[in-house]
């Protein structure tokens, strides 16, 4: 691990298999998400959740839910991880852990981030954790399997599509 993380920073993970991550590697960012949560603000739900979110080139992103007083205007920590990385130039995922304070199970991703996460790739691993640091790995394609991504926007239509005004 390559110094502390501020605001401004993005830390680096020594890990060198492009597609397989390490076990140490998957502590670090169940590690990390734990310590995202603790920055959730959450105030109606009460219900925290934090990301750590593990790209190519090894650098790790952290989030957390924020919420609004306009409960549809919140932000899931997936979809604000995985947006602060792309903000950040970064395109591909190898891991991503998530972090609650459920203990009697895996926290999982709503629909609307399993969708988010989809948008860049399926085949990349999802670490659903609880806080003694427990876990259970499932890949984006198995928390949405038959799903719909960008390739399917180039698939073949119909040719005309009637004006029913």
């Amino acid at each position: 691990m390559a110094g502390t993380q501020s605001n401004s920073e993005v830390m680096h993970i020594e890990d060198r298999d492009i597609k397989h991550v390490s076990k140490e590697t998957v502590a670090k960012l169940i590690q990390l998400s734990h310590e995202a949560k603790e920055q959730t603000y959450c105030p109606y739900s009460k219900f925290r959740v934090g990301a750590a979110l593990l790209t190519l080139d090894n650098s790790v992103h952290t989030g957390c839910n924020v919420e609004n007083a306009c409960y549809n205007l919140g932000m899931c920590a997936e979809r604000n991880v995985i947006a602060k990385a792309v903000s950040e130039g970064h395109r591909r995922f190898k891991a991503i852990a998530i972090a609650s304070d459920m203990s009697d199970q895996f926290i999982s991703p709503c629909g609307g981030c399993r969708q988010f996460m989809r948008e860049f790739g399926s085949n990349w691993d999802v670490y659903l954790s609880k806080p003694d640091g427990s876990y259970m790995k499932m890949t984006v394609e198995e928390l949405l399997p038959v799903s719909f991504g960008p390739k399917d926007l180039t698939k073949k239509k119909v040719s005309y599509i009637p004006n029913n005004n």
